[in-house]
């Protein structure tokens, strides 16, 4: 009964904003715009990528289809794509790497002919695990790329 009543207390508390951002998740007090909840809502936010690499794989480029569309429609928009890592590695080392995964998305969003200017990027690198764990499950969660809508 304890659970229930306090996942009724977050989603009334939630309700509030429009859109349940990432940062809205993580503790943020900001409530995302009207598009960041359509977003959400339409297209997949966040990629996956291989141990120790930037490349983006074929599941990647499909849910980054899901973004192009999706972007496409909405040409106002600007996002923030940002650059994660597991926590293997030093942290320079990871922040380089989420910097190059970040731009492999970038990258790919501009090669399907959205606008560079749109687009921004950070490297968060292990610093904003996803997961905690020591295990390869946490691990391949938190090697990622996620899209945010950009607050206006």
């Amino acid at each position: 009964m304890k659970k229930l009543l306090s996942l009724f207390v977050a989603i009334v508390a939630l309700s509030g904003c429009s859109s349940l951002s990432e940062s809205a998740l993580f503790g943020g007090s900001e409530c995302a715009s009207r598009e960041a909840r359509d977003f959400m809502a339409n297209a997949e936010d966040r990629v996956f990528f291989n141990f120790d690499s930037s490349a983006l794989t074929n599941n990647a480029v499909e849910v980054l289809n899901t973004q192009v569309e999706w972007l496409k429609k909405h040409e106002k928009v600007n996002v923030i794509v940002q650059g994660y890592c597991d926590e293997r590695g030093t942290r320079e080392y990871n922040l380089a790497l989420g910097e190059r995964r970040a731009n492999a998305v970038k990258q790919y969003l501009i090669s399907q002919g959205v606008a560079a200017d749109r687009i921004s990027t950070i490297s968060y690198g292990k610093e904003r695990p996803a997961v905690l764990g020591n295990n390869e499950a946490a691990w391949a969660q938190n090697r990622r790329a996620v899209t945010v809508v950009k607050a206006n």
